[in-house]
């Protein structure tokens, strides 16, 4: 795959990273393969993650072709951008075409890094996952390679002002990799789900304690974080399908 757009835009994203003065705390980064297909499924906490994220395969010298949300590829200016990255429009409704440009990738040997949350989580804690991470990873044949970000919600996240005031710590954590069959999805997901609860836990206790006093917006409340609980986080998620399903509505009476 010919890339002409990623690399002058990754390195202007390091530029980026120093400028707000971003210190990364990495591990197990070695999991991710130099050569060959691999799906990376990383946690959601902020509508940066995909940005950040892709940070993860850089010592592997890897290329990220993240899915995301068919929105951004129809921005008049976000649209042809992520195009020229070769990342995949995922259609919530419909994902089957973006489940199989992503075999597809895979099997040309590409990484693809997917968010089976769907959704950004409001508890900073994993939500359920959908199943279709292990069903891509194991129809293309590839490793599954859960990741956990975490810090990346301080900079914009969902209910929360953006802040790229300077110096945050990002946590990256890149767990060893699964081979799902397919024929067990849900148990696979629930696999899935343990281990990036395991990540998570490792990432939030290696995080510098001067950046996560107790108490800290974006810290789990299981944690002594006043983020909200995952049972509100779901009513908060419930409440906003409701409010923008009547602005849809509204808009479409006028």
């Amino acid at each position: 795959m010919r890339d002409i757009v990623y690399p002058p835009v990754i390195l202007t994203g390091k530029a980026l990273f120093r400028g707000l003065g971003l210190r990364f705390q990495m591990a197990g980064t070695e999991n991710i393969p130099r050569t060959g297909g691999a799906l990376l499924a990383f946690n959601h906490v902020s509508y940066v993650d995909f940005v950040l994220g892709g940070n993860a395969a850089q010592p592997s010298k890897r290329l990220v072709r993240f899915m995301a949300k068919r929105e951004i590829f129809d921005h008049r200016f976000g649209g042809p951008f992520m195009r020229s990255l070769h990342h995949i429009s995922v259609d919530r409704g419909e994902g089957l075409e973006s489940a199989r440009t992503a075999v597809d990738y895979l099997g040309q040997g590409e990484i693809v890094g997917i968010f089976p949350e769907a959704t950004i989580s409001r508890s900073f804690e994993i939500k359920e996952l959908k199943t279709g991470a292990v069903r891509i990873a194991a129809e293309a044949g590839v490793p599954l390679i859960p990741i956990v970000l975490w810090g990346t919600q301080r900079l914009m996240t969902k209910d929360h002002p953006r802040d790229f005031s300077r110096g945050k710590t990002i946590g990256i954590r890149v767990g060893e990799p699964m081979h799902p069959t397919g024929e067990h999805a849900a148990a696979e997901t629930t696999e899935l789900h343990n281990r990036l609860t395991v990540l998570l836990d490792e990432a939030i206790r290696a995080y510098p304690e001067a950046e996560q006093p107790a108490g800290s917006w974006w810290l789990p409340a299981s944690y002594g974080g006043s983020a909200p609980t995952p049972e509100r986080a779901l009513e908060l998620e419930r409440e906003e399908k409701v409010r923008r399903a009547a602005e849809r509505a509204a808009r479409r009476a006028k």
